[in-house]
């Protein structure tokens, strides 16, 4: 029998959308979060705690964001899940960051809702297109 008789079946690499969302998580949200807290930095004494605890808080869902991304990308049995889990959390400390006045912020009057219009409708599309995409499906199929 020769080679041609056997159906050789790579496991399905990270590709496309999936690849965007790895390199979204590990390097656009950290970067995004650094650079945030940095300027968050100088009004840590006036905030005091609060300020410190909200920048803690976005440290470890940056965190959390780069372990997903390391797991989509070495197709870890779980990963989607994960990534997931991320994106809600992700979502959710954005919300608090917009809608509390914790964080500090240079928005002008009224932005506020379109920024948080905005971050709910980019985590809500990586949620759903993990939840539907056919590629993340045959990524994860044999995991």
């Amino acid at each position: 029998m020769s080679l041609s008789d056997y159906q050789i079946r790579a496991a399905p690499r990270v590709g496309g959308w999936l690849l965007l969302l790895c390199l979204l998580l590990m390097v656009w949200q950290p970067l995004s979060v650094g650079l945030t807290s940095s300027r968050a930095l100088a009004s840590l004494p006036l905030g005091g705690t609060p300020v410190a605890l909200v920048l803690l808080l976005r440290l470890l869902v940056a965190g959390l964001g780069i372990a997903a991304a390391l797991a989509l990308w070495n197709r870890r049995p779980g990963a989607v899940t994960l990534a997931r889990i991320v994106l809600v959390l992700s979502a959710a400390a954005d919300l608090f960051v917009y809608v509390t006045p914790y964080f500090p912020s240079n928005r002008a009057p009224g932005e506020t809702p379109i920024a948080v219009a905005v971050s709910l409708g980019y985590y809500c599309a990586w949620f759903v297109y993990l939840s539907r995409s056919r590629r993340v499906r045959r990524t994860f199929a044999d995991t």
